[in-house]
């Protein structure tokens, strides 16, 4: 064990007098304790020896990614104090995911990566500005982009706490950290995609009127790729010609790209192309601009996300 990067990790994300939790969970037999502590009893020597000893036993050491309200004796969501991180587990495909999410250009550089196990990683970003609302839902966009656990989107999520040992494993795996960047990270800060187009949106035609009677500009887009993209115009083009007129976004580029590459999936989906061959088409497409491994994630989230919002319609 290695207490001194555990405590180094513990001052790193909380403050002087914040209340944290602490979960030991032993596997066999089953047996989880919570303790409700402030960060300087946790980083006391002793109690460090002791979280040891545990560990050390077979107990799994893990904290709560964000800091509790004074007096709370409970790790629900609503004694939650503040939003102090995002997180992402990556359980699968680990390397080349996290290769993946370090090439990306959607995403801020986050701030740590824990290897909790070979080939699996939690990533950290510090963060500021984002109430519970933008953390939950920041959190299934990372999961959906960059193939992470779908589970993991809750603000009163644990973490392992490196410095310890994953007694999951025989024998017991070290959790080890690489600090990537000391900044916080505002919402603005994730160009994940806020404006997926609507699922029930029809395939071709007029859209249905609003409430207002009015299309949003995201909605007109969406019309309009998938009336240009049905009569044969060049993806390509397309693209260039989207962004061209939606220079008022954050990013023009990659919104035209992401609308007309899900516009595309869809169509290719409808028309009977499988899952597969829609993914490698997108990979292509982008293959000359795009590291290999970003390009077949955000391709396989494009064609998922696109099956998905077809299931849907046919469900209303």
């Amino acid at each position: 064990m290695n207490t001194t990067m555990a405590t180094d990790f513990l001052t790193r994300c909380f403050r002087p007098g914040e209340t944290i939790a602490l979960l030991l969970r032993r596997e066999q037999p089953v047996r989880i304790v919570q303790r409700i502590v402030r960060l300087e009893q946790v980083t006391a020597p002793a109690y460090m020896r002791w979280l040891a000893h545990e560990n050390a036993s077979g107990v799994n050491v893990y904290v709560a990614a964000n800091p509790l309200r004074s007096g709370s004796r409970k790790r629900t969501k609503e004694c939650i104090a503040e939003v102090r991180h995002l997180y992402l587990d990556i359980d699968s495909d680990g390397d080349s995911r996290i290769a993946a999410l370090r090439a990306s250009d959607i995403v801020p550089e986050p701030n740590a990566i824990v290897a909790t196990s070979a080939a699996k990683y939690q990533v950290l970003w510090s963060v500021e500005g984002f109430d519970f609302a933008t953390q939950e839902l920041k959190l299934k966009q990372l999961a959906s982009a960059f193939g992470g656990d779908a589970a993991c989107t809750d603000c009163n999520r644990v973490l392992r706490v490196p410095g310890f040992h994953n007694a999951k494993y025989t024998p017991p795996h070290p959790v080890t950290i690489e600090y990537l960047s000391g900044s916080a990270v505002r919402p603005d800060d994730f160009q994940l995609v806020s404006e997926l187009p609507p699922a029930v949106l029809p395939l071709r035609g007029s859209l249905p009127p609003s409430a207002t009677g009015k299309h949003t500009h995201s909605e007109q887009d969406w019309a309009w790729v998938l009336s240009e993209l049905s009569s044969g115009k060049s993806a390509t083009q397309l693209t260039e010609e989207l962004a061209g007129r939606r220079a008022d976004k954050p990013n023009p580029l990659y919104y035209a790209q992401r609308t007309v590459d899900m516009a595309s999936a869809r169509l290719a989906l409808l028309a009977g192309t499988s899952v597969h061959d829609v993914i490698a088409s997108l990979e292509a497409r982008h293959a000359a601009t795009l590291p290999a491994a970003l390009c077949f994630t955000r391709a396989r989230e494009i064609a998922q996300t696109a099956a998905h919002m077809i299931a849907c319609r046919k469900l209303t």
